[in-house]
């Protein structure tokens, strides 16, 4: 799977997709990450991708020739051959609330391509040119980078052969509806007077995945 994404700062990526689980999946050849610099399309000799909006208001708005030339460059740079499935993505407010439901759509995908909104948002007539818009939270935040790792994170994940075991994505929580994952433990068994549960010390495996479903569902 190949993962573009669009934004004014890729320096803020640098960290997380070269860290932990997302690293080892481009190790492992599994999923490829692309920082496309929108300041790169930018207008005249200074790059200006934003500009004040038409009827007033504070803030500024990220210009819509920017934005769709990032996009088409993004398209462009995607053989036809190895990725016959792709989406482009708006990290906006306003948009369908991510989930795990939504992540595991996404991850069928040969190619997707993530753009981080900024400032005070976006001309509207950029939304003719993505396929979805996806809200993390109903909150405000500075701009998509955050929302952008959050999904990239989610996505790799359940990539076949990204984590240690196969069944790990299917048995966290949200993985069946709206279902919780049951609680772990480890050594030791005891701590500051809190114990592990007995069921899980007894070896009755039939019991302990009694034990785990049950403590989901409540």
């Amino acid at each position: 799977m190949k993962i573009q994404i669009i934004t004014l700062f890729p320096e803020m990526f640098d960290g997380v997709l070269n860290t932990s689980m997302l690293w080892k999946a481009q190790e492992k050849k599994l999923v490829t990450y692309e920082l496309i610099s929108l300041r790169d399309f930018g207008i005249g000799p200074r790059k200006q991708v934003d500009d004040t909006p038409y009827g007033g208001g504070n803030g500024m708005v990220l210009r819509p020739e920017p934005l769709v030339a990032a996009i088409e460059a993004a398209k462009s740079r995607t053989s036809n051959i190895e990725h016959r499935t792709s989406k482009v993505v708006l990290m906006t407010p306003r948009g369908k609330i991510f989930t795990q439901a939504k992540a595991r759509e996404l991850a069928k995908l040969d190619n997707l391509v993530i753009v981080c909104g900024r400032y005070e948002g976006y001309d509207e007539r950029i939304v003719k040119f993505v396929d979805q818009q996806i809200s993390i939270g109903n909150y405000v935040l500075t701009g998509g980078e955050l929302p952008a790792m959050v999904v990239a994170d989610a996505i790799t994940r359940l990539v076949p052969g990204v984590l240690g075991g196969d069944t790990s994505a299917e048995l966290e929580s949200f993985s069946e509806g709206d279902i919780r994952e049951h609680p772990h433990y480890t050594r030791p068994e005891e701590f500051q007077g809190l114990k592990v549960p007995s069921v899980l010390l007894s070896g009755n495996h039939q019991a302990i995945e009694k034990w785990r479903k049950k403590s989901s569902l409540e």
